[in-house]
Order: structure tokens, then C-alpha cells, then sequence
């Protein structure tokens, strides 16, 4: 029950992405088989602008995917808790984002699928000259599952 009312407040506080109702239009990105997540997953989506610099910056990347509008990147499920995410950042519970099929464009050498959530927040905000903040003040845009 606890965990229920928790979710919903944590919910409440969180904004959609725009033009994107709450599962509608939704894909979720495909993990490879033969990797892990345990940990469940969320993908945070920043302008494909920044894609390259953000992938040439991090000490260890993930599963990547991209479109032509936004690069995907896998991240534990619950990695928005006390982070405020930059409002140009799109977050993705459950990994389901906006219907234009990201294809996947970096696949990690070990066995799990994920970018560690500090160092990605940490150069999303450096990359689009945020000064990172540890407690949400209304974060990013939120693409909700189905």
C-alpha cells in the first residue's frame, strides 16, 4: 500500500513529454536478449545534438539508441528519484518512448544494459549548461508507460 501511494506522488509530481498522452504512441526499446536488467529500466532521452558528445564523455555507456530526433539511454528503473533531470531531457519509465523506433547504436562489452545514472546526469546537465540540482523541482518531461 505503502509503495502504491508512494508511486502515485512520485507520479504526480513528474510532467509528460509534450504532444504524447499517457500510452498512446508509446514503443518500449528492446534490450538484447542475452543482457541483464534486473534492476528494471528507464531511458533518459536528451536532443540528438548532444548524442556523440555525450557518448565520447561518459567513463562507461550502456544500451544507446537514437532516432533523428533523440538519443535513448538505458538507465535503472527509478534513476529520476531526487534527480531534477534538465527540462531539455525526457525521462522514460519503463523504457517506452515515443513511437519513432530509436534503433540501438551502442550495445555495452559487459552483461548489463545500463549507463550509470550520476555520471549521465552529471554530463547531461554539463552538456546543456545546467548546474545540477539532487532535488526534483518539477524535472523533465516524462514519457508515461502504457
Amino acid at each position: 500500500m505503502l509503495k502504491n501511494a508512494m508511486s502515485h506522488l512520485l507520479g504526480s509530481r513528474r510532467s509528460r513529454e509534450p504532444g504524447c498522452a499517457a500510452g498512446v504512441g508509446l514503443v518500449q526499446l528492446p534490450l538484447p536478449a542475452a543482457l541483464s536488467a534486473s534492476l528494471g529500466c528507464d531511458a533518459v532521452g536528451v536532443p540528438a545534438r548532444y548524442g556523440f558528445r555525450l557518448m565520447s564523455h561518459l567513463p562507461r555507456t550502456g544500451c544507446v539508441f537514437a532516432d533523428a530526433d533523440r538519443w535513448w539511454w538505458i538507465v535503472p528503473s527509478g534513476s529520476d528519484l531526487d534527480l531534477d533531470w534538465p527540462a531539455q531531457a525526457a525521462y522514460a519509465r519503463g523504457a517506452y518512448v515515443p513511437a519513432v523506433r530509436p534503433r540501438l547504436i551502442h550495445q555495452p562489452d559487459s552483461r548489463t544494459p545500463y549507463t550509470p545514472p550520476i555520471p549521465l546526469f552529471l554530463m547531461v546537465c554539463q552538456v546543456m549548461g545546467v548546474t545540477p540540482s539532487w532535488a526534483p523541482t518539477g524535472g523533465p518531461s516524462v514519457v508515461s508507460a502504457p
